[in-house]
């Protein structure tokens, strides 16, 4: 693109390269605005003789149309896109769920010319109309061969993002001590509700139980045969990990283990197992306190019955440190 003076009559359908204001600050056009004839006109009635334009030259693509095109490949799921002023497309959720990155990708398409895309972090939780992620182009224009570039790469392996809406999800919560279940869930419950509440949900089936482990697997079991989204154990002991009492009921009812220990502080202690496809969780003195920590960072994709991985509770620790 060649930006140049020119006389206002002369400028229809150039792009604007700068803001044009009104004597006292009001704007009148914005920088990258495709001047119509109306706006001529509009420019002549302010006195205006001359404007700073450019236009696109051959192989080069509008920053507008850029971002769209990029912005249709980037995500998946309840989202909508919409144009925005400035080179920008934002994507936005529709319904109430959990942002789903693809974080090596998307530093790989901002490592190439011309287009960048920002989005929420990972495991995010996001409510309808809330902004995703935004995709901004370099000013006015870009060459249309890094644009197609990062198409092809999003093609290949995209989408990026994922906004995965929350369908009815349902918690479970099993509440156990060693002398008396009914203790822990009058320490834990009012917290569990509160903890629950920030994702518009309230507690399932609630159970309690003594912590031996022929009574935590059969409130399991019971707890499992209702088919909830997931199953939340609150201890009031502070479990060493699979091979303590809450880790051996688990396995006694078959659950797979998929990670013990978080690189999230508070919630380091945190085990993850699955039953068929239904994720257990237990995090040892997460719901003492309403304060954010590892159980509220895994919710949202558990929420929203996504499967996560042993790996991706590994990958937590980049931003873990809560407190």
């Amino acid at each position: 693109m060649r930006p140049q003076t020119i006389d206002v009559r002369e400028s229809m359908g150039r792009i604007l390269c700068c803001t044009i204001f009104r004597t006292g600050g009001k704007k009148l056009l914005s920088k990258g605005h495709v001047l119509s004839e109306d706006d001529v006109r509009l420019l002549e009635d302010e006195g205006m003789e001359q404007v700073w334009v450019t236009e696109l030259e051959e192989g080069e693509v509008s920053e507008d149309d850029a971002v769209m095109q990029v912005a249709r490949e980037v995500g998946c799921g309840c989202l909508e896109i919409r144009l925005a002023a400035g080179g920008r497309a934002n994507l936005t959720a529709t319904e109430q769920g959990c942002a789903l990155v693809y974080d090596e990708l998307l530093k790989q398409i901002n490592c190439t010319a011309s287009i960048v895309i920002s989005t929420m972090l990972n495991f995010s939780h996001v409510k309808a109309g809330q902004r995703v992620a935004t995709v901004k182009s370099a000013p006015f224009a870009i060459p249309k061969a890094q644009m197609e570039a990062v198409l092809s790469i999003l093609k290949e392996r995209g989408p990026l993002l994922q906004a995965r809406p929350f369908r009815q999800p349902a918690v479970a919560v099993l509440y156990c001590d060693p002398i008396n279940g009914d203790r822990a869930r009058q320490l834990f419950e009012n917290i569990m509700r509160q903890r629950l509440e920030r994702f518009g949900i309230a507690p399932g089936n609630i159970v309690t139980a003594v912590e031996d482990e022929a009574s935590l697997a059969r409130a399991l079991h019971l707890l499992v045969r209702t088919k909830p989204t997931g199953i939340l154990i609150a201890s009031t002991t502070a479990p060493a990990g699979p091979d303590d009492t809450v880790g051996r009921a688990m396995a006694n009812i078959g659950c797979h283990l998929e990670r013990f220990l978080a690189p999230v502080e508070p919630g380091n202690l945190f085990l993850l197992g699955y039953k068929q496809d239904i994720p257990v969780i237990s995090a040892p003195g997460c719901f003492r306190s309403a304060r954010p920590n590892v159980v509220d960072m895994v919710l949202p994709p558990v929420l929203a019955r996504y499967r996560v991985s042993g790996w991706e509770i590994a990958s937590l620790g980049h931003g873990g440190l809560l407190a």
